[in-house]
């Protein structure tokens, strides 16, 4: 029964990789544009600021399936370095620093970088 679930594994992985990136890009639109609305409102110029604009547009490249490659290496590298800097030195456990989003996103775009974006993507060969 599973064997033939295996045909569907491209439209799977593109299904991952797009809400994965609507996710990411939620992210980067609180930041920078303060949509959905929250209390952080960082400076452009800042951490937070290079963080929300490369979650936007990794975000977007990855939701297009554009470069989404490079884009998803990016995206992976970014939520690395968000739990060390801003999760880990709370607490090493992710379920008490918050940090349970950065490590997901971190693995998922890393799975991207290796699978490739799947179906329905811009630059699908």
């Amino acid at each position: 029964m599973f064997d033939r679930l295996s045909a569907y594994a491209p439209q799977a992985l593109a299904v991952l990789r797009i809400v994965a990136a609507l996710l990411f890009l939620l992210h980067g639109t609180q930041k920078i544009f303060g949509f959905p609305p929250s209390e952080m409102s960082p400076s452009l110029f800042s951490l937070f600021g290079l963080a929300g604009i490369i979650e936007i547009i990794a975000g977007l490249m990855i939701l297009a399936g554009f470069f989404t490659r490079p884009a998803a290496f990016v995206a992976s590298g970014q939520m690395a370095v968000a739990y060390w800097m801003v999760h880990a030195p709370g607490s090493l456990y992710p379920t008490n620093n918050g940090g349970d989003a950065a490590i997901l996103f971190c693995f998922v775009f890393l799975y991207i970088v290796f699978a490739g974006p799947g179906a329905w993507s811009v630059n699908k060969k």
